[in-house]
């Protein structure tokens, strides 16, 4: 940029160090052989052990249909597994094996250091803020807290 050039937008940088951190994110993760919408699924089942396929699909803001593709893949890898719901039989509830959440712990590692690394620039106060403001500009958008928006769009 020359000093002619007109400022860029807080919009803009949003998106493009969002963009930035999604692509390093992935990469990272890919080294675990996962995906992020994987990574994220795995994630929503930590958070709400035996929650139903449907009730994750609305939390993630998914397809029901993509959803169970996202399932059928963690469980044939026996990081998943769908138990029948002790109170209405027709219903699946998911949970995390053994091995899931021990892979959740390396996730959390991953997503440490990709945290580390995207915000090296910032001091530990200057994290917090960013990450206070960040929160809040999130919440007037009506964004879900811990779910990326990308699942409406998953194909």
């Amino acid at each position: 940029m020359t000093p002619s050039d007109p400022p860029v937008g807080s919009a803009f940088l949003l998106t493009q160090l969002g963009t930035h951190a999604a692509q390093a994110f992935a990469r990272r993760i890919g080294e675990l052989d996962l995906t992020p919408p994987q990574t994220g699924l795995l994630r929503a089942i930590a958070g709400a052990p035996g929650s139903s396929q449907q009730a994750l699909a609305e939390l993630l803001g998914t397809p029901a249909t993509r959803l169970v593709a996202l399932v059928d893949g963690l469980e044939q890898r026996g990081l998943v597994e769908r138990r029948r719901n002790p109170n209405d039989r027709r219903l699946h509830a998911v949970h995390l094996t053994d091995a899931g959440t021990a892979l959740m712990a390396d996730i959390g590692r991953v997503a440490r250091a990709h945290d580390d690394a995207v915000l090296a620039a910032l001091d530990p106060d200057e994290r917090t803020r960013l990450r206070e403001l960040l929160g809040k500009v999130a919440a007037d958008q009506g964004l879900t807290p811990g779910v990326h928006p990308g699942y409406k769009t998953l194909r």
